[in-house]
C-alpha cells in the first residue's frame, strides 16, 4: 500500500502523505484511517475530515484521576485538547464498536515490525544516506508484502 520513513521521531506530519500515497497507489482513497496519539492532532484530523476519510486516532490517555479534557495536570503528561475534532475523534472511540476499530491496528499493524525484526533478522539499516535509507525500508517492505502474497496463494 505505503510506506514512508522520515527522520523525525515525532512521525505525526507522515500521516496525510501516507494516505495521499495509499489514494496514489490504489487509484482510491482509503475509508478509514486508524493510528496511536502521536497522528492524533488538529492538523491531521482536519487534513482526513476534508478528504472524507475517517479517522481512528487516539487523542491521548489519561490517567485515573486525570481531567479527560481541559486542563494541565499537575504531572506534565500530555494535555488533552478541548477542539471540536478531538472530542469527536474521542467520543467515536468511545461509541460502541468503534473502539474494535481502533484496536485492529494492534493486530494488523504491529505485528509486522515484530516480524519484520525477528523473522527477517532486520535490526539496523545497512545503508547510510537518507535516500539509501528510504529504498532499504522500500525494499524491506516489499519483500515482507511479497512473502505473504506467497503464503496467501499456497
Amino acid at each position: 500500500m505505503a510506506h514512508r520513513l522520515v527522520t523525525n521521531s515525532a512521525d505525526s506530519r507522515a500521516l496525510v502523505p501516507l494516505v495521499d500515497d495509499v489514494r496514489a497507489h490504489l487509484g482510491r482513497k482509503p475509508r478509514e484511517v486508524s493510528g496511536d496519539a502521536g497522528f492524533a492532532n488538529e492538523a491531521n484530523l482536519s487534513a482526513l475530515k476534508q478528504r472524507r476519510i475517517t479517522a481512528y486516532l487516539a487523542p491521548g490517555r489519561a490517567r485515573h484521576g486525570e481531567a479527560r479534557r481541559g486542563e494541565a495536570n499537575a504531572t506534565g503528561r500530555r494535555k488533552l485538547t478541548k477542539t471540536p475534532l478531538m472530542r469527536a475523534m474521542a467520543d467515536r472511540l468511545k461509541r460502541a464498536g468503534r473502539r474494535s476499530r481502533y484496536r485492529l491496528r494492534k493486530q494488523v499493524v504491529e505485528p509486522v515490525f515484530g516480524q519484520i525484526k525477528q523473522a527477517s533478522g532486520f535490526r539496523q539499516f545497512l545503508l547510510r544516506g537518507l535516500d539509501q535509507v528510504r529504498c532499504e525500508w522500500a525494499m524491506i517492505c516489499t519483500a515482507r508484502n511479497l512473502l505473504k502474497l506467497a503464503k496467501a496463494r499456497r
